[in-house]
């Protein structure tokens, strides 16, 4: 075979290798590939109350459906290609969101809480800063890519910022009053008792007037 063809041929292999390459590699570091997982493996789906402003609850204080509290946090661990540790990947680059995005981030509100370790490892612990609610599964991103080995943990959110403008104001007012006479709304069961009471008309009035930073 002529060197001239020879060379075109396998520059066009090259090639053909570089396109496989990138589309099975969209974030362009090898991976990633991993896994995220909650603390808590028990059956029910726990609730996290989120407010914009960050003073909601923190993923070691989730609710279960009775009110009790177990520990929701999140941990996720990145590997390149060749299945090795990714050291120090960005926080900014990972977070979580609703599968249904009934959940309402403020800008950043709910990125990883630190870059991932020397064995690939993030968590998410601290409060969120988000709006709106969602009884839908959590899944966490990364370059706003999925994950393959993880379809999403069961954690649903409610907020005070009912409506999801990222302002808690009179329109969530009155959105909790509707579902307090009406009998029950998920939405605004910040308690997570089952029931409509007290206890969410004091975390409502405690958090009236919260935004975003």
């Amino acid at each position: 075979m002529p060197l001239r063809i020879l060379l075109r041929t396998v520059s066009l292999l090259l090639m053909g290798l570089f396109c496989l390459s990138a589309a099975a590699d969209p974030l362009g570091i090898g991976g990633p590939y991993g896994e995220y997982s909650m603390a808590y493996q028990g059956p029910e789906t726990l609730t996290l109350l989120v407010i914009p402003d960050g003073s909601g609850d923190g993923f070691g204080s989730a609710s279960l459906p009775d009110g009790g509290t177990e520990d929701a946090t999140i941990t996720l661990t990145l590997l390149d290609a060749g299945y090795n540790p990714i050291y120090q990947f960005p926080r900014e680059d990972m977070w979580l969101q609703s599968r249904d995005n009934g959940m309402v981030p403020c800008n950043g509100g709910t990125i990883a809480d630190a870059n991932t370790d020397v064995n690939g490892i993030t968590h998410w612990t601290n409060p969120v800063l988000a709006g709106g609610y969602s009884e839908t599964l959590t899944e966490a991103l990364v370059n706003g890519s999925h994950l393959e080995l993880t379809v999403g943990v069961k954690l649903s959110f409610n907020s005070p910022d009912i409506n999801g403008d990222l302002v808690v104001n009179l329109v969530d007012i009155q959105l909790f009053t509707q579902d307090f006479f009406s009998g029950y709304d998920f939405r605004s069961d910040y308690y997570r008792d089952g029931t409509l009471n007290l206890a969410d008309i004091s975390l409502m009035a405690q958090a009236v007037g919260a935004a975003c930073p």
